[in-house]
């Protein structure tokens, strides 16, 4: 498949098949996306990837604690502005929507709702899972390395075969995780990452997200 292939089928998959995935390809893809983009060559990525016996303790303490307290939120980052504008309030309502439509769950149903949510916390039942951090000394330079560093991981696993899902949602239990993974506190944890095979039949891997087209974000300056 072309760059462009890739990037226009590419998804947040968030239903996997039980198909196990080797350290071996893990490793494969880590050796790929490890020359994305990086201003004055820091590299300042830190991948934590669980699988196996160390991904079941880590799905299982994370539903303890959310059965304990289902609304907290351990976060240290916002995944969106407390008052999103529009249209980008519109565009989030939109796809949210959309997947909820798939997987057949009316609006008011909000026990359902909050239950595919939880999937995230399994990851969507794919047999492996990454966690990104950087360094607390970095700023949003290093931040947007790290985002290029996830899309090229994500490419090079779409190109593999393999499905991902980049999932913010980790960050409500950043404590949580952060402490199973053994972060000091220099470290500061960004998001998690599903990986395996795309359970093809599932209703909720149908869903093709919507983009605006090239002149809604792009001004050409010629003069």
């Amino acid at each position: 498949m072309t760059i462009a292939d890739l990037l226009k089928t590419r998804i947040s998959t968030r239903a996997f098949l039980a198909r196990p995935v080797s350290e071996e390809t893990v490793r494969a893809l880590l050796d790929v996306a490890r020359w994305a983009p990086s201003g004055g060559n820091l590299q300042p990525w830190r991948v934590h990837v669980v699988m196996g016996p160390a991904r079941d303790r880590l799905v299982a303490m994370v539903r303890q604690a959310i059965a304990e307290n289902p609304l907290a939120d351990e976060s240290e980052l916002r995944v969106y502005p407390p008052k999103l504008g529009e249209p980008w309030r519109t565009r989030r309502y939109e796809v949210g929507e959309a997947m909820y439509e798939k997987l057949g769950i009316p609006r008011e149903d909000k026990m359902a709702r909050l239950a595919h949510l939880a999937r995230n916390y399994e990851f969507f039942g794919a047999p492996v899972g990454l966690f990104f951090s950087l360094h607390r000394q970095f700023d949003k330079c290093q931040w947007a390395h790290l985002g290029m560093f996830m899309q090229s991981l994500a490419l090079a696993a779409a190109e593999a075969g393999l499905a991902t899902c980049m999932q913010e949602a980790w960050a409500m239990r950043a404590r949580t995780v952060s402490g199973f993974l053994g972060l000091g506190e220099e470290e500061q944890l960004y998001c998690g990452m599903a990986l395996g095979y795309a359970d093809k039949a599932a209703a909720v891997n149908q869903l093709r997200s919507t983009r605006v087209s090239v002149d809604a974000f792009t001004s050409f300056i010629t003069d």
